[in-house]
């Protein structure tokens, strides 16, 4: 049992909710509509993964960087955090792009 990789998801993690603060591109933008969007992210993708996993297109694998800790078959509690890690990600991207063109299209219009 090791939680390597826990601990590496968990780290990315706090990388990117640093990001998030220092920006303010999705939880520190709007927290309420933050915490939606990442619980039905993760459970839209977790339904996703259990769809894979009942097809057979899923499976845990057996690497020694896992904590042991399964929440179903072939689903260990790491899939849980990286689907957090995934979501938040694509808000953030999404968050700064907009960022981006909102002040692209700002320029533009006093030039």
């Amino acid at each position: 049992m090791s939680v390597v990789y826990l601990g590496a998801l968990a780290v990315s993690l706090g990388g990117m909710l640093i990001l998030d603060r220092r920006f303010r591109l999705f939880y520190w933008r709007d927290r309420r509509a933050a915490i939606i969007v990442t619980i039905v992210g993760v459970l839209v993708l977790l339904a996703a993964d259990v769809a894979g996993i009942a097809l057979g297109i899923f499976f845990r694998g057996h690497a020694e960087v896992f904590t042991g800790i399964m929440l179903g078959p072939e689903l260990p509690i790491e899939e849980v955090f990286f689907l957090w890690l995934l979501v938040l990600c694509t808000m953030d991207a999404y968050g700064g792009a907009r960022r981006l063109l909102d002040a692209r299209n700002a320029a533009k219009v006093t030039a």
